[in-house]
């Protein structure tokens, strides 16, 4: 690990295959005994990873908790380890073999990867705009004055797998002064690590910062014992954590559409449909994974399913792949579960039999990719609309204007098409809706400030007031509370 600290140990020397990601704590890698092998989606060894068991992890975090409070860091800071992150050499890893790693051990195309890099630069050159874009503006009055502060010294992040993203939310968290200790996703240790690496090299204090690669029961011991808690995960998570707020949860997505009846006849905005589900493979949290129709489900799934199946099998690093993999083991668990999805709950399938009998496909490399899934069911609340998986599977179902936002609740996205877009106040007040879009954009776009999923900042700090005495006849309104 190249830090800047003199007392760090040497760098990790670059190995061929498979390279060595151990824990780092304080600057410092921590060789672990404990250790896993991490495999491709086509079937290679692509790293042996040194796990943080449990005393580690608590060594750890003590010694976050016990290190110096200091100002946070620059903004300077964080873009340098912006750049650092998308360009430079970083522990005998470059920009490419990164890329590659993250594809082959995620399954996500690597252009989707490509992606991720340039919008995490971006986001690190950005973060003391983001985070003042989500606070109110500070009251500064002669004597007075607004402090946001952290709200708990030391944080803890459970962070995915899916895509490398969602790691710019720890690292804003540095920002903003808090000391984090980061549990890696199983299958992308490579994010976290490089972008510790990247701050190491920018300068960051190694006291502030733990990356700890570990189980479910480091990440849990982890949540328990800082003082505030980020968690990335599925259903399952948010109701875990729905009770606690010190712990923020993001995920999962269950993002929607709703669009006029006819849609299926419409060219451009089925095209759109097409990108919303399938972009970056389908694998982000704001992809469309419900499509609610005012007209009728059946046609427009048919439509979707004949434009997503025209859509490539290629292996992830295939600069044309647009679809997501897996490995051997999981395409099994993946085909049993489908097959339950289908039977179970009596949804019509409109792409399987476009692939030959099953959406699993061999790319010729090993892996399997995971080919687009369009079902449709007779209504909102029929199963398994809701379900949100991490490749292009869609459901299609009717709304009618009864149902009102209700079928829309629960959605990191709401995009209306349409006569729809008279709904957006409505949705906008849901509270269990973050995000409503209308007209033709992206789920995902907006300017950088636009909220993704609530205020992280809001979250992360609260306001303290900072009041020094001055003349009442200098501030009239400040008379009071100075005397």
């Amino acid at each position: 690990m190249t830090t800047p600290s003199p007392s760090a140990s040497p760098p990790t020397p670059a190995t061929a295959s498979p390279p060595v990601v151990n824990p780092v704590i304080a600057g410092r890698e921590v060789a672990s005994r404990d250790r896993t092998e991490l495999t491709a989606v086509d079937g290679s060894p692509l790293a042996s990873v040194g796990l943080a068991p449990r005393l580690l992890a608590q060594a750890a975090l003590n010694r976050i908790r016990a290190a110096a409070d200091t100002a946070p860091p620059s903004p300077e800071l964080f873009a340098a380890a912006g750049e650092l992150f998308a360009t430079a050499e970083l522990d005998g890893e470059s920009p490419a073999e990164y890329r590659r790693r993250v594809a082959l051990a995620t399954g996500t195309p690597g252009p989707a990867i490509t992606r991720a890099i340039d919008t995490i630069r971006g986001s690190l050159g950005m973060v003391e705009r983001l985070t003042r874009a989500e606070l109110p503006e500070p009251v500064v009055r002669p004597g007075y004055r607004t402090h946001w502060v952290p709200r708990g010294a030391v944080l803890a992040a459970v962070v995915p797998n899916n895509h490398p993203e969602p790691n710019v939310s720890w690292v804003r968290a540095l920002a903003m002064g808090a000391r984090v200790l980061v549990r890696p996703g199983s299958r992308d240790p490579f994010t976290p690590r490089r972008l510790t690496a990247a701050l190491l090299t920018a300068g960051l204090d190694p006291q502030t910062l733990a990356f700890l690669p570990g189980g479910h029961e480091v990440g849990e011991h982890l949540l328990e014992q800082a003082d505030l808690g980020l968690v990335y995960g599925g259903p399952a998570a948010a109701a875990r954590f729905a009770t606690r707020n010190d712990v923020l949860v993001r995920g999962p997505g269950r993002s929607k559409v709703l669009v006029p009846a006819g849609a299926e006849l419409d060219h451009g905005l089925l095209a759109d449909l097409v990108e919303w589900i399938a972009d970056d493979g389908g694998v982000r949290c704001n992809n469309i994974s419900l499509v609610l129709t005012s007209g009728e489900a059946a046609p427009l799934a048919e439509a979707l399913a004949e434009r997503l199946a025209a859509l490539p099998v290629l292996p992830v690093l295939d600069e044309r792949a647009a679809l997501p993999a897996v490995g051997a083991a999981d395409a099994k668990a993946l085909a049993d579960y489908l097959t339950e999805v289908i039977t179970a709950h009596g949804a019509r399938d409109h792409s399987t039999h476009r692939y030959g009998g099953s959406p699993l496909a061999e790319a010729g490399d090993g892996s399997t990719v995971l080919r687009p899934l369009v079902l449709s069911v007779d209504g909102p609340a029929a199963a398994p609309a809701g379900t949100e998986l991490g490749f292009p599977f869609v459901v299609v179902a009717p709304w009618r204007a009864v149902d009102g936002v209700r079928p829309l609740r629960e959605s990191l996205v709401v995009s209306l098409q349409g006569e729809h877009a008279a709904l957006a106040e409505a949705v906008l007040r849901e509270p269990s809706v973050r995000k409503v879009v209308t007209g033709r954009a992206k789920p995902w776009a907006g300017p950088p400030e636009t909220p993704h999923d609530g205020s992280l900042a809001q979250f992360l700090l609260e306001p303290k007031g900072l009041l020094a005495a001055v003349a009442p006849a200098a501030d009239p309104d400040t008379a009071e509370v100075t005397q």
